[in-house]
């Protein structure tokens, strides 16, 4: 028997909260079982929209753009999973481009996941409509796939973000 569990990340504090519960239920589970976090990282292969007078356009990052953004996912990953490993957890980083929702669910079919667990910044409302949805659109095509969503407790109070060793 295993448990597959796909933890997708942007990066952010506010992101890592999933973690926290998905240790606490490993723990929980026989040592008998086979354990695998996959650390998911969505990039865009769209760099930020430019600007010019009242034109705007979205712009493919370069391949050489593309490969830096990906090497400091994979650190980013990587670090995050050391804090797995030492409990009884094969921890797997990938990183791929997409759109988030789809990429989330596409990784967790191909790795026949028991469970994709993900953070909501809890954001409802306009804000919700306007900035939200990763974990809405997840919840809405998940299919067959279980999904824990670990609300933030109050995001205010968090730093954004760490800062990834550049090197």
């Amino acid at each position: 028997m295993e448990e597959i569990i796909v933890v997708p990340l942007d990066g952010s504090n506010l992101g890592e909260v999933a973690l926290s519960y998905v240790d606490d239920f490993l723990g929980k589970i026989s040592p008998n079982v086979r354990k695998e976090v996959i650390l998911l990282q969505v990039l865009s292969a769209f760099a930020p929209v430019v600007v010019c007078g009242e034109a705007c356009n979205r712009v493919l990052y370069t391949e050489e753009e593309m490969k830096k953004h990906k090497e400091k996912a994979l650190r980013y990953l990587r670090k995050v999973g050391k804090s797995l490993k030492s409990k009884d957890v094969t921890a797997t980083v990938k990183v791929s481009v997409g759109f988030p929702p789809e990429e989330i669910i596409k990784t967790a079919e191909e790795a026949n996941a028991s469970m994709i667990a993900l953070s909501s910044h809890g954001l409802s409302g306009f804000s919700g409509w306007a900035f939200g949805g990763v974990a809405d659109k997840v919840i809405r095509r998940g299919g067959r796939i279980p999904i824990t969503l670990v609300r933030v407790p109050d995001y205010r109070k968090l730093p954004l973000s760490r800062p990834v060793d550049e090197k």
